[in-house]
């Protein structure tokens, strides 16, 4: 084992954006963003930085989070973990809307002793701005952090960090709202996370925006409320002005300290598939090593991010098993943690693990533009060669039920090979997209399974192109009957699936976001609502690549 191990960045590859890096003891918790997709604030766990291990998520309830009708990248904004009285506390938003200017950002914070839960009907806070984090000061007190928004014309969106004082004992914010930061030249201050160093206060700040000219910002005071001196040295990370690095997107930064005193700084990233070019694995979590300077600055080597960072010691034992694949066989009670639902958390009425021992049965939901009760079990995808595969068993009564597999971002875009049945009574095999909201059937697609007792079925992502194939179990003394993989005829953009190709806009303002990452996924439509619905034998996930 190496003297000094290598932290191999991102260390969550894939849609896992704004990171909130967290240290008890001798464990280390990562939260990040989730947005429409349940479960609410997803958590991960390590022991050395190194190695990483999905802990599921925090709002795994509707009582906790309920994201009917959420928009596209609307839902659970940039979480924050903490951890103080015996208790780990989560203060995120849950945004309803943005356009126009307005944001309806609603903030909350729940509590647990255990991660594992039961977390607490969650506190609302205000809902004046997004970002939240709390800040738990040496006093005993705690303090409330978000961004400023203002929805006036001619006002600044992003107008400033607020902090207001939260009284644990009583649930509730008390006091005055105050303004401590208003930003650099940069604009758009949002994402501030407050720390206490040698007596001085440090507040990071998100700028730029999450895109391109992403920064972290310190800025720091000897007093709560400031004034906040900015540093002088520029921002502490950032990938602006260098798209030959493979990390970009570089800010929305988080510190944590080891327990023999070294500093590192988790932040979002993204690995564009040329320079500049479409994200599809949406923005992922990397962490950097960070020193103190002799004028007391916090600072990153070259203030660039860097794929392999010297890790704090020797990691700890962990599983060697392949992590390049990644099999269910839906033996479980529940779904696994890499395992996310779309907009409703997977209940018994819609996700069944009993009914049929080792199978995934899903209802049918609504249809891909549905964002009340759509029927999407899907995982990240976490690299640009890799493979979902199930095998489905599936008997359609109408065209109105169908069931396949997708390669996923939003509502607007998305691929989709599905089995359904046609006017003639057979149960065929077809190709799907959704671009932008403009829906393309594959012609040459569609193939015969009538006679196939169950479908294996296969996406696959081959840097930017996306693939579909299927292989078909036969009653047995079928002589067609074979383990061989068959594709689909055509080679599909898998580019449309990037926060890039998401976003859109109009007359320069923004009518959709894309702050998420594509996904590969078990999809099921019952547009009849007749009580369709497809079992699930397995489903393996593949990184192709090392």
């Amino acid at each position: 084992m190496p003297e000094n191990p290598l932290i191999r960045n991102p260390v969550l590859p894939g849609f896992h954006p704004d990171p909130c890096v967290l240290r008890v003891g001798a464990d280390y918790y990562l939260a990040t963003s989730t947005f429409e997709w349940c479960p609410g604030v997803r958590l991960h766990h390590s022991t050395d930085l190194v190695h990483w291990r999905p802990l599921g998520g925090v709002l795994a309830e509707r009582r906790l989070l309920d994201l009917t009708g959420a928009a596209d990248s609307a839902g659970v904004w940039a979480p924050d973990l903490s951890y103080v009285d015996g208790l780990f506390h989560v203060v995120y938003t849950d945004v309803s809307s943005f356009a126009g200017g307005y944001w309806d950002s609603q903030n909350y914070l729940t509590t647990a002793a255990d991660l594992a839960g039961p977390w607490s009907d969650p506190v609302p806070l205000h809902a004046r701005g997004f970002d939240p984090s709390l800040f738990h000061d040496e006093d005993g007190t705690s303090w409330l952090l978000t961004m400023n928004t203002d929805w006036r014309t001619g006002r600044n969106r992003f107008a400033g960090i607020q902090i207001q004082q939260y009284d644990r004992a009583a649930g509730k914010l008390v006091g005055e709202e105050r303004l401590i930061f208003e930003g650099t030249s940069v604009g758009m201050t949002e994402a501030p996370r407050l720390y206490r160093r040698d007596g001085w206060y440090y507040l990071l700040t998100a700028e730029g925006g999450t895109s391109w000219t992403h920064q972290v910002t310190v800025a720091r005071s000897r007093e709560l409320f400031g004034p906040y001196e900015v540093a002088p040295d520029g921002p502490m990370l950032s990938s602006a002005g260098r798209p030959d690095l493979a990390l970009q997107k570089a800010g929305h930064g988080s510190l944590v300290d080891t327990p023999d005193g070294q500093w590192y700084l988790a932040h979002l990233t993204a690995r564009p598939y040329s320079p500049l070019g479409p994200c599809v694995l949406g923005r992922e979590t990397a962490i950097q090593r960070v020193t103190w300077n002799d004028a007391g600055w916090p600072q990153v080597e070259g203030g660039v991010p860097a794929e392999d960072v010297p890790a704090p010691g020797a990691p700890a034992a962990v599983d060697r098993s392949d992590s390049r694949v990644d099999h269910d066989d839906f033996d479980g009670g529940r779904l696994g943690p890499e395992w996310s639902t779309l907009r409703r958390p997977p209940t018994p009425d819609w996700v069944d693990l009993s009914s049929r021992p080792s199978h995934l049965r899903i209802h049918g939901g609504q249809s891909p533009v549905g964002r009340q009760r759509p029927s999407l079990v899907a995982r990240r995808v976490t690299a640009r060669h890799c493979r979902l595969e199930t095998t489905m068993e599936f008997h359609p009564r109408t065209f109105r039920q169908l069931a396949g597999v997708t390669a996923y971002y939003n509502t607007r875009n998305w691929h989709y090979a599905y089995l359904t049945r046609d006017d003639d009574g057979r149960r065929v095999l077809e190709l799907m997209s959704f671009d932008q909201g403009r829906r393309v059937q594959h012609a040459g697609c569609q193939v015969d399974v009538t006679r196939a007792e169950a479908v294996r079925l296969r996406v696959r992502f081959d840097g930017p192109v996306v693939r579909f194939g299927y292989s078909l179990r036969r009653p047995a003394g079928d002589a067609r009957d074979g383990d061989g993989w068959c594709e689909f005829p055509v080679e599909l953009d898998a580019t449309i699936l990037s926060d890039e190709h998401a976003a859109e806009a109009e007359a320069g303002e923004p009518t959709a976001w894309g702050f998420t990452g594509a996904f590969v996924g078990l999809w099921v439509q019952d547009l009849g609502a007749d009580g369709g619905f497809a079992d699930f034998d397995s489903a393996t996930y593949v990184v192709d690549e090392p």
